[in-house]
């Protein structure tokens, strides 16, 4: 994964609304954000997965920052 693909996800991390990112169970959640990063960049298998991962060890980070966007 490039460094490209990886700021491209933080940044639909960011554009994400707040309730979704919160309310989503945590298979939904990592399958709505690959899936937006799938639709921006074509990703092979091989990355696809490698996301999937990435994203399922960072929810507890995505939601910490939502939840401060939520109270900014």
């Amino acid at each position: 994964m490039t460094p490209k693909v990886m700021r491209q996800l933080w940044s639909i991390v960011e554009n994400t609304q707040t309730v979704t990112l919160l309310q989503m169970d945590d298979a939904s959640l990592v399958q709505c954000l690959v899936k937006e990063m799938n639709r921006q960049v074509t990703l092979d298998g091989k990355d696809r997965d490698f996301l999937n991962d990435y994203v399922s060890s960072r929810l507890n980070l995505i939601r910490d920052m939502a939840q401060e966007r939520l109270f900014s």
